[in-house]
């Protein structure tokens, strides 16, 4: 049975999460367009959305997307095993400096059919991809929405800082209030002891879901944002000249990071 196979499969047998996955994804582009919107039309800008050469790079870096988000590491010792470490989020980040919020939010978009339809089928029912989906959207989206208003080398700077903290917060109640409940009933018949059991066995401290999202879910979101953040510092300026073809609003003053 091929990827696609399998992908047929998962979304027949859970329609319902399938729906409210993709539910989620429209809200969240949808943001994302509005707030692009906003930010051009006060820039007094007319250019498109998505230009052809913007379409295929967001491809080309959802692809990649794609293949980093499959390359999992456990990080064992410290957060249980089904919280593993992936750097699928960067391209995302940089896309989304380049071209805008609705790019970011595609790289993240696409990633995840590109993970499930070519490289690993879903194995949570797609529950880790509506996580990571989510969480992800959490840092992308505000870190373009904040460098796309000041776009500077501080600007760069605040925006990672402030991507994090709301990947931080967004996956910790995300994690909290939904995933981990709905995992345990996917997955454990109801039963929350099984998951507990799981997580203590790699961390003693985690007796319950608030203390499974303080030791594990929040300490995982809050490493992959570092990491994320000093990548996309480290890789966007060298990337830029290939990325953009025009500046998407005209400057009176030359960018600092140019």
């Amino acid at each position: 049975m091929n990827n696609f196979t399998k992908f047929i499969e998962a979304v027949k047998g859970n329609a319902l999460f399938a729906l409210e996955f993709l539910g989620v994804m429209f809200a969240i582009f949808l943001i994302a367009f509005i707030a692009e919107k906003i930010i051009l039309k006060k820039a007094g800008s007319k250019e498109k959305v998505l230009s052809t050469r913007k379409i295929a790079v967001v491809g080309m870096f959802s692809a990649i997307a794609g293949v980093l988000m499959s390359v999992e590491v456990p990080l064992p010792g410290l957060i249980p095993d089904f919280y593993k470490f992936e750097i699928g989020d960067l391209p995302g980040i940089i896309c989304g400096f380049a071209y805008g919020p609705i790019a970011g939010v595609l790289v993240e978009m696409f990633k995840v059919f590109i993970k499930v339809l070519i490289f690993r089928p879903t194995s949570t029912a797609f529950v880790g991809e509506l996580a990571n989906f989510v969480i992800g959207c959490s840092l992308v989206l505000p870190a373009t929405i904040v460098y796309w208003c000041k776009k500077t080398k501080k600007g760069a700077v605040a925006a990672c800082i402030t991507g994090g903290l709301c990947m931080c917060i967004v996956g910790s109640l995300l994690n909290g209030l939904y995933l981990l409940p709905t995992f345990v009933r996917m997955f454990f018949g109801g039963d929350l002891e099984t998951l507990i059991s799981i997580g203590s066995a790699t961390n003693p401290m985690i007796k319950n879901i608030p203390t499974f999202v303080i030791f594990a879910a929040l300490p995982m979101n809050l490493l992959k944002s570092i990491a994320v953040g000093i990548l996309a510092m480290l890789l966007y300026k060298p990337l830029r000249p290939f990325m953009k073809e025009s500046q998407p609003f005209k400057k009176k003053k030359k960018e600092s990071e140019e």
